[in-house]
C-alpha cells in the first residue's frame, strides 16, 4: 500500500522522491526494527494492551511515533532524486536526532501538558523542540517536495509576522521561541489533527493495504474483474476500470495503484485496439477515482472525519454514490468507444472462469467482509483494519502461494514502515500550516471575509473554491490541499448554508482533479510512462474521461441527496436522473447512442444540453431535458430506418 507521502504527491514535481535502497543490508534491518516498534506501539495503544506497563498518554504517544517514523523517513527517502542511496551517514545522524528529540519529548509528554511548556519551557525542551521542527521541515521536503516545504515554511512562520499583515490577514504575533513552542509543544500543530488521525486511524489501514498486496490480493481482484468483464465489448478497459476501482478503494492510493495494475491492464487494452494514450488515460482515471471510493478511500477521508467531528462511516456513506457514478461514467465511455470502433473483448480461452476465481479469493472477500462489518456494523473504525488484516493473514496461510513466508514478512514490514514514514513526514509538515493559521486566528477571519466578498452568492463561492482547490492541488499533496482549504474555505461554505460533508467533499474532489488535468496530471503522466504514450496527450484524454469529476461536486453540494442526505425516494430519484445525465453527456462525447449508433454534431450538442437539463434539481427543467433526449433518440432512430447511418 502506498498511502500519501510519496503517492499523494500532487505537485509540480513529476514524481515524488523514490525510496532509497533499503531492501537489503543493515539499513533494511534498522528500518524493519523501527517499523516493528512503531507498529507494535500503535497496536498496544489501539487495543489498550498495556504491554510491559507501557501505555503513553496522547501527546507522548504522538511524539514517540513522530520520532520513530521520521527516523524511518530519513533512512528510506533520499536527499534528492539525483542522490538516491547516498550519504547514508548523514541520514543515520538525522534518524538518531529524530529518535532522541521525539523520544525526549514523549518521555516528558505529561510535564509538557501539566506545566504548560507551550508557554514557558525549560531550555532543554526548547532545544529539543527546535531540533524536531527542523527535522520535520526536512522530512516534508523529502516526502512532499519543495512546494510543500515552502508552504509549510510560509504558514509555519506566519506567527512571526502576522501582526504586520493588512486587513483580515492580521493576526496575533509570536516570538521565534514562542512560535517553536507553539508548533512543537502545543496541540494544534505538529501533533494536531493530521498527526492524531494517522496515529488513531490511518496506521491500521496502511497495514491492511500492505497485507492485501503482500498476500497477492491485488492479483485476485484483477482476475475477478477479468473473469466478469474481460469477454465483453472492450473488455480489458472495463477490467481496468473495475479492477483499479476495487483495488484502489482498498489501498487508497493513486500512483501505486497505477504502477500495480497498469502493467497488466494497459497492454491488455492495447491488445484489443485501444490506443496507448487512451489506455493510459483509462487507467489514470480509474486509479484517481479509487481514492474517492469507500471503504478505505485515502488518508484525507480520515482527516475529513476528524475535522467534521463525525464518524468515518459517515464519510463512507456520503462518498459511495458519487464514486459509483464516476465509475459508471467511465464504463459508459469505454463501452461506447469500443462500440463505435468495433473493438471486441478477450477470447474466452484467455479469461479465467468466475467461480474458480471467487473460490481462490475467499480470504480477501472474507477479510473485506470483516472490515466492512466491524467498520460499519460494530462502529469500531480504528480497530477494523487490524481485525481484517489478522483474518487475511490467517486465511491466506492455507495456500503456499499466498501464505506469509519469512521473505514476504520482511517485504510486508518494509512496506508498512516506509508508507507510515512517508505519511508522518508529510502530515507533520502540514501540521505547521494548521498551527500557523490557528494560532494567529487568521483562519476564522479569512472565512468571514470570503463570505463578505462573495456577497452571499453561493455559486461565486463554489467557483472560487473550485479554482483554488484545483490550483493548490497542482502544488500540494491532495491531503495538504484539503487540510489547508478545510480551515480557510470550508467554514465559509458551511456558514453560507451548504451541507458540511458536501462542502468538504467538494474541496476534496476539486483538489483531486490535478491528478488527471494538464499541466500537472501526475496520474496521467505515470500511466503514460507505463504505456509509452505522450504525457500531455494522455493528460487531455484523461481530463475528458474524468469529466464527471468536474460537475459531480456541484451536483451534490446543491442537492445532498447524492450523499445520502434525504428521503429514500429523493435519493433514488437523484441517482436515476444523474445516471441519465451522465449517459447523455457521455453519449455526446463519444458520438454514440445505444440502439442508435453514431450520431452527428447536432445530435451531440442536443444530447449534451438534454443531459445538463436533466440533472438540474428543478422538476420542470429535468422534464424538458428528458424530452430533448427522447426527441434526439426518436429522430436518429427514424433516420437510421431511412438509411442515414450518421444521424442528425
Amino acid at each position: 500500500m502506498k498511502l500519501p507521502g510519496n503517492d499523494d504527491q500532487g505537485g509540480a514535481v513529476p514524481a515524488a522522491p523514490a525510496s532509497a535502497k533499503v531492501e537489503s543490508g543493515p539499513a533494511s534491518w534498522l528500518v524493519m526494527l523501527l517499523g516493528f516498534v512503531g507498529v507494535f506501539m500503535a497496536i498496544n495503544q489501539q487495543f489498550l494492551l498495556n504491554i510491559f506497563g507501557f501505555q503513553p498518554l496522547g501527546n507522548a504517544y504522538l511524539y514517540y511515533l513522530i520520532g520513530i517514523f521520521l527516523a524511518v523517513a530519513f533512512l528510506t527517502l533520499p536527499i534528492s532524486s539525483t542522490r538516491q542511496g547516498q550519504l547514508f551517514g548523514l541520514n543515520l545522524v538525522l534518524a538518531v536526532l529524530a529518535l532522541v528529540s521525539g523520544g525526549w519529548l514523549g518521555y516528558h509528554g505529561l510535564q509538557i501538558i501539566q506545566q504548560g511548556w507551550e508557554y514557558d519551557a525549560p531550555l532543554i525542551a526548547d532545544i529539543m523542540a527546535t531540533i524536531l521542527i527542523l527535522l520535520v521541515l526536512e522530512g516534508v521536503r523529502r516526502a512532499g517536495g519543495t512546494i510543500l516545504l515552502f508552504t509549510a515554511l510560509l504558514f509555519g512562520t506566519y506567527p512571526l509576522y502576522a501582526d504586520s499583515m493588512p486587513g483580515f490577514l492580521w493576526g496575533t504575533e509570536y516570538s521565534l521561541v514562542g512560535t517553536i513552542r507553539a508548533h512543537v509543544l502545543g496541540v494544534e500543530s505538529i501533533i494536531g489533527i493530521p498527526m492524531q488521525v494517522v496515529a488513531e486511524l490511518v496506521i491500521g489501514f496502511v497495514i491492511f493495504g500492505s497485507v492485501l498486496v503482500t498476500t497477492k490480493g491485488s492479483d485476485f481482484f484483477m482476475e475477478l474483474a477479468s473473469a466478469l468483464l474481460g469477454h465483453s465489448r472492450g473488455g480489458p478497459a472495463k477490467v481496468a476500470v473495475m479492477g483499479s476501482g476495487i483495488l484502489g478503494s482498498l489501498s487508497g492510493s493513486v500512483i501505486s495503484n497505477i504502477l500495480t495494475s497498469g502493467p497488466f491492464s494497459i497492454p491488455t487494452m492495447r491488445k484489443v485496439g485501444y490506443p496507448a494514450s487512451y489506455a493510459a488515460a483509462i487507467e489514470a482515471c480509474a486509479s484517481t477515482g479509487a481514492t474517492l471510493m469507500p471503504p478505505v478511500m485515502g488518508t484525507v477521508a480520515f482527516v475529513m472525519a476528524s475535522f467534521l467531528g463525525v464518524p468515518y462511516s459517515s464519510i463512507i456513506i456520503a462518498a459511495v454514490i458519487p464514486a459509483l457514478l464516476f465509475y459508471a461514467a467511465l464504463l459508459f465511455q469505454v463501452d461506447m468507444y469500443a462500440a463505435r470502433r468495433g473493438l471486441e473483448g478477450l477470447p474466452r480461452s484467455e479469461i479465467p472462469p468466475v467461480w474458480p476465481v471467487l473460490k481462490s479469493g475467499w480470504p480477501y472477500l472474507l477479510s473485506l467482509a470483516v472490515l466492512i462489518f466491524v467498520l460499519m456494523g460494530l462502529r469500531m473504525e480504528a480497530r477494523s483494519p487490524y481485525y481484517a488484516s489478522a483474518v487475511m493473514l490467517v486465511a491466506t496461510a492455507f495456500r503456499k502461494e499466498t501464505r506469509l513466508t519469512l521473505s514476504r514478512a520482511k517485504e510486508l514490514l518494509l512496506d508498512v514502515s516506509k508508507n507510515i514514514a512517508a505519511l508522518v513526514a508529510v502530515l507533520a509538515g502540514i501540521g505547521l500550516v494548521v498551527g500557523g493559521l490557528s494560532y494567529t486566528g487568521v483562519a476564522g477571519a479569512f472565512s468571514r471575509e470570503l463570505l463578505l466578498y462573495a456577497g452571499g452568492s453561493i455559486p461565486l463561492m463554489l467557483l472560487a473554491g473550485a479554482i483554488t482547490s484545483f490550483v493548490l492541488g497542482m502544488g500540494m499533496t491532495v491531503t495538504a490541499c484539503y487540510i489547508f482549504l478545510s480551515i480557510l474555505l470550508a467554514p465559509a461554505l458551511v456558514q453560507a448554508g451548504l451541507h458540511p460533508i458536501a462542502s468538504h467533499l467538494f474541496i476534496l474532489y476539486w483538489g483531486m482533479l490535478s491528478y488527471i488535468t494538464p499541466p500537472v496530471a501526475l496520474a496521467a503522466i505515470t500511466a503514460a510512462n507505463v504505456a509509452g504514450s505522450k504525457p500531455m496527450e494522455t493528460g487531455f484524454r484523461a481530463m475528458r474521461l474524468g469529466m464527471p469529476l468536474f460537475f459531480l461536486p456541484f451536483i451534490f453540494v446543491y442537492d445532498p441527496a447524492l450523499i445520502m442526505d434525504g428521503s429514500p425516494l429523493r435519493i433514488l430519484e437523484r441517482i436515476v436522473l444523474t445516471l441519465i445525465a451522465i449517459w447523455a453527456i457521455t453519449s455526446a462525447f463519444e458520438a454514440w447512442i445505444y440502439k442508435v449508433g453514431r450520431i452527428g454534431i447536432v445530435s451531440r450538442v442536443a444530447t449534451a444540453v438534454g443531459g445538463v437539463l436533466v440533472i438540474v434539481p428543478e422538476l420542470m427543467t429535468s422534464v424538458i431535458g428528458a424530452a430533448v433526449l427522447v426527441v434526439v433518440i426518436g429522430i436518429n432512430l427514424a433516420l437510421r430506418r431511412n438509411g442515414s447511418a450518421a444521424g442528425a
